[in-house]
């Protein structure tokens, strides 16, 4: 497969053959100014703009969820700069074929001084061999390399092949500039749909532009879809309304992918909601995760996290909500799990909230990291250790553990249950976490510590 678009042989500059291609292949944009969305790359004075236009770059990595112009992008640049273009694909292609397509850039700029642009497609699923392959090519410029991928590429992709690339993130199209592409395919008379007796709802456009989410190929399946299968009125033109709109462009499946960046940044989104008392996105971002097939065990540990990490002791009440809602959630399972989950983040959502304990915790564990080990105290020590320690001169008093509950009606008697003074625990006034503030106060005033 030398070339995806363009007669073996021939330069990314001829003219594909369009005949029985689907209308988004054939509304594929072949300047930079057709390409529909990434300003933050492609506007006036931006980087890649400019490295494309002064023919500037070596190595490039799309990176940008289904859609959004990777694929169109690269062949662009390869129009641009009058390069060979030569596709492969991260599933099929393997270090044979990667070999075979560089001997033939090559050979190509030996005989015709012709640059190659060597696109692969899932970039992220080439294994090390297959990049370790293309590394040496890559800096002695027999290829041009641009990749894409939908993950991250400083997890998906090794540190070699991304020392000697630029990453461009690329970003889901707006709605107008959506819009406006729709409206271009509609009337071109030769790539699109112009030849058609079609007129569109300004509603139907809208219905299209928006649910596509960001995503032209979707965008335009979904008008092609509409056009082809609506038969034309009395009046012999095919009419495309809200409702022909709505049944044409389908559910968008969720950009979501368990084991990369949706995972981690959805989770990211919901923990962050309940943080801030946001029970609407929490709810969405729940939604979102459970339509997505997100594992119910996973969000279930992230609610009893969130519950103690930060309600905390604001209201104890949320930690036994949440791990009631785990155990719920696991022994009725989908899809009624979904409820005793959306019960727990609810209320863990809306509930008051203090990370006193894990904020103390963390100050005396970076105590322990930094070194700063302490001794048991003398009278907290096994009947052992206060027998040496009398034997190296302590007195009874100060070997004798005193019982809390025998002293008063509190059940309280101050002692030095640290070497030294230290204080880690700073509770908070929220919820009812202000009556253990007030009680500690009260403590520390009436019954001051030997070692506070």
């Amino acid at each position: 497969m030398d070339d995806l678009f363009t007669p073996h042989g021939a330069g990314a500059d001829a003219r594909p053959d369009t005949r029985g291609m689907p209308l988004a292949a054939r509304m594929r944009p072949e300047t930079l100014e057709e390409v529909a969305g990434q300003k933050h790359l492609l506007g006036e004075g931006k980087l890649l703009r400019r490295a494309i236009e002064t023919d500037r770059f070596s190595s490039l990595i799309f990176y940008g969820p289904p859609g959004v112009g990777k694929t169109t992008l690269a062949y662009v640049i390869a129009r641009q700069t009058s390069s060979f273009f030569v596709m492969l694909n991260g599933v099929e292609s393997n270090v044979s074929e990667i070999r075979d397509k560089i001997a033939e850039a090559r050979a190509r700029l030996t005989l015709h001084d012709q640059k190659t642009i060597l696109f692969v497609d899932e970039l992220h699923r080439f294994n090390k061999a297959q990049q370790d392959v293309l590394l040496p090519h890559l800096e002695r410029g027999t290829v041009r390399f641009i990749g894409a991928t939908t993950e991250n590429p400083f997890f998906a992709i090794n540190s070699a092949m991304l020392s000697r690339s630029q990453v461009f993130p690329l970003e889901p199209v707006a709605a107008d500039e959506l819009k406006a592409l729709l409206l271009r395919a509609k009337d071109d008379p030769i790539r699109g749909l112009g030849k058609m007796p079609l007129d569109v709802d300004e509603e139907a456009l809208q219905h299209l532009a928006l649910k596509a989410d960001g995503d032209a190929r979707k965008a335009l399946t979904a008008l092609e879809v509409a056009a082809l299968s609506t038969p034309p009125g009395k009046n012999g033109r095919i009419m495309i309304t809200l409702s022909v709109a709505e049944e044409s462009i389908q559910q968008k499946a969720l950009r979501y992918d368990r084991a990369g960046d949706g995972h981690y940044d959805t989770i990211s989104a919901f923990i962050k909601s309940m943080r801030g008392s946001d029970p609407d996105a929490a709810l969405y971002w729940l939604a979102f995760m459970l339509n997505a097939g997100e594992d119910i065990r996973f969000i279930a540990r992230r609610l009893v996290i969130c519950a103690s990490e930060d309600v905390g002791l604001a209201d104890s009440n949320a930690l036994r909500v949440a791990v009631a809602a785990a155990r719920a959630a696991e022994m009725v399972g989908m899809p009624e799990a979904r409820i005793p989950l959306a019960h727990a983040t609810v209320y863990i959502a809306t509930a008051p909230k203090s990370n006193s304990a894990y904020m103390a915790l963390e100050a005396a564990s970076q105590d322990v990291k930094e070194g700063k080990t302490l001794a048991v105290p003398d009278h907290l020590a096994t009947s052992t250790r206060k027998k040496l320690a009398r034997l190296r001169g302590a007195t009874v008093e100060e070997t004798t553990y005193k019982y809390a509950h025998d002293f008063g009606e509190e059940h309280y008697v101050p002692q030095a249950y640290l070497p030294e003074g230290r204080s880690y625990y700073h509770p908070t006034n929220n919820g009812l976490e202000g009556r253990i503030a007030e009680r500690l106060d009260h403590l520390r005033k009436n019954f001051p510590h030997p070692e506070k």
